[in-house]
């Protein structure tokens, strides 16, 4: 269920866009590496742009 607008994800949509779980995507806000874009805080929206830029970002870091 994406209850997110067009050009936004839910948490579950990043979580299966990074290859990790729900509890991983609020931990990558903790640490500063994503921010909402909007929601509640039950649920989150995070830009389409901001989860494309960190799919990148972490895809190079394991490349190397």
């Amino acid at each position: 269920m994406n209850d997110a607008p067009p050009g936004y994800y839910g948490t579950r949509d990043v979580a299966r866009a990074l290859g990790i779980g729900p509890a991983g995507v609020r931990k990558l806000v903790q640490r500063g590496q994503l921010r909402r874009a909007g929601g509640t805080e039950r649920r989150p929206w995070y830009a389409a742009r901001d989860v494309a830029a960190l799919t990148v970002k972490r895809t190079a870091v394991k490349a190397a």
